[in-house]
């Protein structure tokens, strides 16, 4: 970092630009900008180099289209500074300027210092019995982090992008510090950072499942919540970010952001893709009692959805108190900016948005044809990545699976419930199955979207893991401090006869074959599946479906249940798996399926099928007790051979022999069984028998014509 004292510094700042915002250097003096309609003055405050001791603050001298600007000639990358932002502090209007509070720049790009929570980081007294109309004279400089001016410059010249089609996508989802805090392969200093992201070791693991992209949970800076710390808890996911622009230093194994760099090369240069959850719904500062650390300070009424008729209080689509204004062309261009910041300086492949829905919202509700949609669509950088969203949120018409643009994945937690239903033996999952397997058209087939559209889900961070599904069947989140009043209390789980570990030999070969029939389902679906990190060799959380807050080994991955003979044999399985759907064009076609296509005589390009070997009628698929299926497509290869595939499912409680559908003289081959994990291929003709809650995947091919 660059030193700067009293006596070089001027006494006034020049015009400056209003372009680029944020903190940027030229080479000969260092620019400042940022977006306020509502303040009357803003002022930079400039700092030694450890953020503690203020040396010179500047009126910024120029309001240009809304954006306050000056320049610092001389000042060079490493200059700590905040800002002061003047105004009304009219809370009944909206209103909550400040200038004792020392505010972050939204567009920062390294901080320094760490927030300390204190009282004074409020805007209003917080024992005040006027809440947050009071108003509170404290500084807070001491106690706030800082922004610290960059000029970064990485050389991605030789990096080569997998650009995979989305067609051939395996998404892998895993927690920056969970994924290797416990991987005793990755030497100790580097364990749960972003340099072990890049570690071969861990890059052999990814490549030996055959994923093809990692997404990781939030990367960027996040605080640590005042609650939580008073439980002698941490914010463990980092859904509460405080600058978008900043990656969580608590991530980093060095002082230097290449760090980070670095590793995306490495995991391109593997083949494999960085895909960030980011969170642009809502930010740390919460509701109207919050704190005020950046946004909320600068200009509440324009970064924030307030009520409409009472702008005191912020609207809460997103369950965190506040909801950002992303109707505001001025906080779309934040947003933007920051996902060009990543895909370009870090080389981000892609970005899954949580609660994507409140970016669409408007003064109406969702709007597919919202402005930030058409923003993302439009953009020469962004619109040509991976873009994923969670299509719900708390709000009024909260639930929006299927109704976004296209170019938009879906999570599609129909599918997780639906394969869950139906593995654990629900009535009535035979329909509803059928349309998830097949890319959930029903809800994507609109606006020449495709099955990629559908993220195929068995969990998430958010819920159970797999193991868990199969052995729990009420949440056990004690540990979180909410008396387990917290997480999801219906998991269409089943714990197959005893809640929570068991040494009795036969449930846990139940629970392991359901796990692997369930990820035979996900893989040989249509849509774009994802795993989450540590569901490929059992990883358990004891029930824990909510483990926001829990920074331990209930939440870090236990690599010695990897090396276990069952987390070996499982893995080997999840690999097979994937290099099946790599192999086998069908698993993964790129249109959905109708059944209106015929390849060869006799072989439509989807059909249905039950274990008599005879095709479902509409009454059989009003069979509540109908618990076995069979789906077989079939396509012309380049070869002109005609590629059959079946996917066996039997979810009933006993053995069932599945007759072969015509034409019954060809000879198939078993390419894996969830119950004989080890068995090899098979030959077989006439029938084959699947044990309950078994799955199995058979091929054949026809010759050309």
């Amino acid at each position: 970092m660059g030193v700067f004292t009293l006596h070089l510094l001027p006494d006034t700042l020049d015009a400056g630009s209003a372009y680029p915002l944020g903190a940027t250097f030229d080479g000969l003096g260092v620019n400042f900008a940022v977006y306020s309609a509502n303040a009357e003055k803003i002022e930079l405050c400039v700092y030694d180099e450890t953020g503690r001791r203020e040396l010179k603050r500047y009126a910024l001298p120029e309001w240009t289209d809304e954006v306050w600007h000056g320049y610092l000639p001389d000042a060079q990358p490493g200059l700590v500074y905040g800002y002061r932002a003047h105004g009304r502090y009219a809370p009944e209007e909206g209103h909550r300027f400040n200038p004792n509070k020392l505010l972050l720049d939204p567009y920062a790009k390294q901080m320094i210092g760490e927030l300390r929570w204190t009282d004074a980081m409020y805007g209003y007294q917080v024992k005040s019995p006027r809440a947050d109309l009071s108003f509170d004279k404290r500084d807070s400089a001491l106690t706030m982090p800082k922004g610290v001016v960059t000029d970064s410059h990485f050389d991605w010249s030789r990096d080569v992008r997998p650009n995979t089609p989305w067609s051939e996508t395996v998404i892998y989802e895993a927690h920056t510090k969970g994924l290797t805090k416990l991987f005793e392969e990755v030497q100790p200093s580097e364990r749960g950072t972003f340099a072990a992201l890049g570690n071969p070791k861990v890059i052999d693991h990814l490549k030996r499942l055959g994923v093809t992209a990692i997404e990781l949970l939030p990367i960027h800076t996040y605080i640590q919540d005042r609650f939580l710390q008073e439980k002698g808890l941490r914010n463990y996911w980092g859904y509460n970010t405080l600058n978008f622009f900043t990656p969580e230093r608590s991530f980093f194994a060095t002082d230097s952001h290449d760090e980070l760099r670095r590793s995306i090369r490495r995991l391109h240069a593997a083949g494999i893709e960085v895909i960030l959850d980011v969170v642009y719904n809502h930010t740390c500062e919460g509701s109207e009692q919050g704190p005020t650390l950046s946004w909320r300070g600068l200009d509440n009424a324009s970064y924030y959805r307030l009520v409409k008729d009472d702008p005191r209080f912020s609207i809460n689509d997103t369950g965190t108190g506040n909801t950002l204004n992303l109707t505001k062309a001025r906080v779309i261009q934040m947003v933007a900016d920051s996902l060009r910041y990543w895909a370009t300086s870090f080389g981000i492949d892609g970005f899954r948005f949580d609660l994507g829905l409140t970016l669409g919202r408007t003064d109406t509700g969702f709007d597919p044809g919202a402005g930030f949609f058409d923003v993302l669509r439009q953009d020469p950088v962004l619109g040509r990545l991976k873009l994923i969203t969670e299509p719900w949120d708390i709000g009024p018409g909260g639930y929006q699976l299927g109704n976004f643009p296209p170019g938009f994945a879906e999570w599609n937690d129909k599918y997780r419930d639906t394969v869950r239903k139906f593995w654990r033996g629900d009535h009535a999952q035979r329909a509803d199955l059928a349309a998830r397997l097949t890319g959930s058209a029903d809800l994507f087939d609109r606006r020449a979207r495709r099955p990629w559209a559908s993220v195929n889900l068995l969990g998430a961070h958010d819920g159970y893991t797999l193991a868990d599904t199969v052995a729990y069947e009420e949440r056990h989140n004690e540990a979180n401090g909410e008396d387990n009043n917290d997480g999801h209390s219906n998991n269409c789980s089943r714990n197959w006869g005893v809640e929570g570990p068991t040494d009795d030999p036969a449930i846990l070969e139940t629970r392991r074959r359901v796990m692997r029939s369930m990820l035979t389902t996900l893989f040989a679906s249509l849509g774009t599946p994802m795993l989450v990190a540590g569901d490929e060799f059992g990883r358990t959380q004891n029930g824990n479906n909510n483990a926001y807050c829990q920074d331990n080994e209930i939440s870090w991955l236990d690599w010695d249940k990897a090396k276990s003979p069952e987390g070996e044999a499982l893995i080997d399985f999840t690999g097979r798996l994937i290099a099946l759907r790599r192999e086998y064009g069908m698993l993964r076609a790129g249109n959905f399926l109708y059944g209106d296509d015929t390849p060869a005589e006799g072989l439509k390009d989807i059909e249905w099928w039950d274990e008599r070997g005879q095709q479902l009628t509409a009454e059989d698929w009003d069979n509540t007790n109908g618990r076995a299926l069979v789906m077989r497509r079939a396509c012309e290869m380049e070869s002109g051979e005609i590629q059959v595939i079946s996917l066996f499912l039997n979810a009933s409680e006993g053995p069932l022999t599945f007759h072969m559908p015509p034409p019954e003289e060809v000879e198939r081959t078993v390419l894996i069984d969830s119950s004989k994990p080890e068995q090899g291929p098979l030959p077989i003709k006439d029938s084959y028998e699947l044990p309950p809650q078994g799955a199995a995947l058979l091929s054949w091919t026809v010759a050309a014509a």
